[in-house]
């Protein structure tokens, strides 16, 4: 389905960054502000489910795997855009597109949209680590073999060199209160310069 986006009315950009970086985090506060937030992980965990497969880790990384291969390394970005259109189809003029993993991916957002920016979110491996053992989600790695490998997988499809080619780096603080203020911080700034 192809539907004509007026870009002029639309303000959209895509977040990437390593698992527990911070992109929950960021997405709650863009929504705060009026984004509506469409999550590229939700589309894998959603083909888990029509497979009769678990939702967890494990079952997750072979599925975003497999997709891929199958169904070419844009498979996720197209799925995320049919979302798009239809929540602009809905009225919805501010998105973001959340857990971008490759370049090919953003190339798919860029084509489509001329303004289409791409936020990356770091925080070191350590950070990461413990906001998992924290955050206690079902399908996030029980222990620092199993994180680093979940790190291997992503990396695998891309996400180092999407990283390295964002618009925006923002580096994660320590802290839910520090991380809410520094994105709401670019946030606004985004907002104003768009």
């Amino acid at each position: 389905m192809y539907v004509a986006i007026d870009i002029a009315k639309l303000s959209i950009f895509g977040v990437t960054g390593l698992p527990a970086s911070g992109k929950a985090v960021f997405a709650e506060v863009s929504k705060s502000i009026g984004y509506t937030s469409v999550v590229m992980g939700d589309i894998i965990r959603e083909e888990c489910q029509k497979r009769g497969l678990e939702v967890n880790r494990a079952n997750s990384n072979k599925v975003m795997v497999e997709l891929r291969k199958d169904r070419g390394d844009d498979v996720v970005a197209l799925i995320t855009l049919e979302r798009v259109e239809r929540l602009y189809n809905q009225g919805k003029r501010k998105i973001i597109i959340d857990g971008l993993r490759s370049t090919t991916e953003a190339d798919i957002f860029r084509k489509k949209f001329n303004h289409f920016e791409i936020v990356a979110i770091h925080a070191s491996p350590r950070q990461r680590l413990e906001r998992v053992k924290l955050r206690g989600r079902f399908d996030d790695a029980t222990g620092t073999s199993s994180f680093l490998q979940r790190d291997k997988v992503e990396l695998s499809v891309g996400i180092g060199d999407l990283i390295a080619m964002a618009d925006y780096m923002i580096d994660s603080p320590d802290g839910l209160e520090s991380a809410r203020k520094l994105y709401l911080s670019f946030l606004m700034y985004f907002k104003n310069k768009n």
